[in-house]
């Protein structure tokens, strides 16, 4: 049912609309924005402003409109005959617009601005138009085959800002995952299409020209980055031609320029960069040859010192790191320029700061220290004392990565350093590390052994309820096949296995190479809490038979060697 006093407004705030079409046509100016002319309707249609105007109209007037509006014909439904009316429509003032360009050039004085600006508002609103055409994804293979992409695409390249952006929004939304799910054959025309016209390439070239201080041009490029997520996320392999054709360059170069603010769209940056590197390789050795780790470094140095200012600032804060942990995964020339360009300073300074940055620095520590550089950092992880930042917080979990991200993540993460550095470290470096578990009358030991129990009893925990299903399939004559224990499993290590063998690789270390002091503090611990040293080497046993490198297997072997070298010698 279409309420009067609503229509009435429409129609009065549409006169409005127009009055203000008019006023921008004749403005006499280079660069005419489009988007006031045709802005949608203002938010004064509450439910108060229309019961008013309800009131206001007479019986005779009411009964007068509702005839006009039964004499309406319906709304046109979307087919193939309506959108090739559409794109016929638009072609059509495509073409006046482009022959009044020529026309009537551009010129500096600006007095042939006007001849064509009819034109472009027409053009804009035949743009505005096709929006309809998101809703219906089967009629995509139709819009290719009248070759409506590629002018859409090319339209990209306007002089005129408002009609790209326009297209943009447009492409944003008949690009959205929604919309391509409901036509997986209208999809995949449309990605074609639009990968064959080069639409990365003229995305960032139109992109490069919108300034982030004026909200429409800010809004156009958030929705490129739209666009760019949707054909990335529907497929995937365009991530590298994406990083190849200019978008890694411009988002780096976007995100310095911006390093000591925030806004929603470097934000966005931060996110489509963290999806460019996650599982691409190439898009990694890309960004190491962009000076990207050190462009990555500029912009997290400004965190050592202050905390992010919002929710979305430190979401975006854990997606900056994201990204310098997947630049750092299996590239060793990557680690190199992180080691170069005063990462493991960087990160120490952030430890110290016990800013929400330290934790995105711990997080950074595990990977480089997991890397083949894995050597090199910790030995100059140790000569730059960062000992003295990392063993706090071993001891004592801040409360606010409690709140973050919960204490296990914390307590795996620091583990997983202290392991790292205790197969790395040599000579002198391997002593200093040693002597921490010794002072302060063997405190860290006494942590260690905390920590041991914890998970311990955790991990047992976990057994009894698979013991209680592996015994209810055994009445069931069902037998536990591979997929079912790789199964209990994996949910051994997520109820704290995996944190268990770090810790106990770590007892097994300190008590190598601690000497007799330390070696009697577990063994005396371990009896005053009804441990054994031998319940904690049938754990180490079982964690030297379950690893895995990916590196290589001589690596994996040599692994395993080392950890039964410590079982043998606890």
């Amino acid at each position: 049912m279409v309420d009067v006093g609503e229509l009435l407004e429409l129609q009065e705030k549409g006169d409005r609309s127009t009055k203000r079409m008019r006023m921008d046509a004749t403005d006499d100016s280079n660069h005419t924005s489009l988007k006031p002319g045709l802005s949608s309707l203002s938010s004064g249609n509450s439910s108060s402003a229309r019961a008013a105007t309800n009131k206001a109209l007479s019986n005779e007037e009411r009964d007068k409109i509702l005839a006009m509006l039964e004499d309406e014909p319906g709304t046109e439904s979307l087919d193939s005959h309506t959108l090739k009316r559409m794109v016929l429509s638009f072609e059509k003032k495509l073409s006046k617009n482009q022959e009044m360009r020529i026309k009537y050039p551009d010129d500096p004085k600006k007095q042939s601005a006007c001849k064509f600006m009819e034109s472009e508002i027409e053009l804009y609103e035949e743009v505005q138009k096709l929006h309809v055409i998101a809703t219906a994804a089967e009629l995509y293979p139709q819009l290719v085959e009248l070759n409506t992409i590629k002018s859409l695409v090319d339209l990209l390249t306007h002089d005129n800002s408002d009609i790209s952006i326009a297209v943009v929004d447009l492409l944003q939304e008949m690009t959205d995952i929604d919309s391509l799910h409901e036509s997986q054959e209208g999809a995949g025309a449309l990605m074609d299409a639009l990968v064959e016209n080069q639409i990365v390439t003229l995305l960032i070239q139109n992109v490069e020209r919108l300034n982030d201080s004026v909200k429409e041009e800010a809004d156009g490029i958030h929705n490129t980055l739209a666009v760019i997520e949707n054909l990335t996320e529907f497929k995937p392999e365009l991530c590298t031609e994406a990083a190849n054709q200019g978008l890694l360059q411009w988002i780096l170069r976007n995100l310095v320029a911006k390093r000591s603010t925030y806004d929603a769209n470097k934000a966005y940056c931060c996110e489509i960069l963290a999806v460019l590197l996650q599982d691409h390789e190439e898009n990694r050795t890309l960004l190491g040859e962009l000076n990207g780790i050190d462009n990555l470094l500029q912009i997290l140095s400004v965190y050592h010192k202050r905390d992010p200012s919002s929710a979305d600032e430190i979401e975006m804060l854990e997606n900056l790191f994201d990204c310098l942990c997947s630049s750092l995964m299996r590239c060793p020339a990557n680690c190199e320029r992180f080691l170069r360009g005063e990462g493991l300073q960087l990160m120490i300074l952030m430890l110290r700061s016990k800013k929400i940055s330290s934790k995105g620095a711990i997080k950074t520590l595990t990977y480089v220290l997991s890397n083949h550089n894995g050597p090199d950092c910790a030995i100059k992880f140790i000569e730059l004392f960062g000992l003295r930042s990392l063993f706090p917080l071993f001891i004592k979990t801040p409360k606010m990565f409690k709140k973050m991200s919960g204490e296990s993540e914390h307590i795996e993460h620091i583990c997983s350093i202290i392991v790292h550095l205790f197969r790395h470290a040599l000579g002198q470096c391997k002593s200093r590390l040693v002597n921490k578990f010794v002072e302060n009358d063997f405190e860290k030991v006494d942590r260690l052994m905390e920590l041991h129990f914890e998970y311990l009893h955790r991990v047992q925990k976990c057994d009894n309820i698979i013991e209680k299903e592996r015994q209810e399939l055994a009445d069931d004559n069902e037998e536990v096949d591979e997929s079912l224990e790789e199964e209990f499993y994996l949910r051994r290590l997520d109820a704290g296995l995996f944190c268990l063998h770090l810790i106990d690789t770590i007892m097994l270390e300190a008590s190598a190479a601690g000497g007799p002091n330390v070696r009697h503090r577990i063994q005396t611990l371990l009896s005053q809490h009804g441990g054994s040293m031998k319940a904690v080497k049938d754990i180490m046993r079982e964690y030297a038979s379950q690893i895995g490198d990916a590196n290589s297997e001589a690596s994996k072997d040599a692994e395993q060697r080392r950890i039964l070298s410590l079982i043998d010698r606890f």
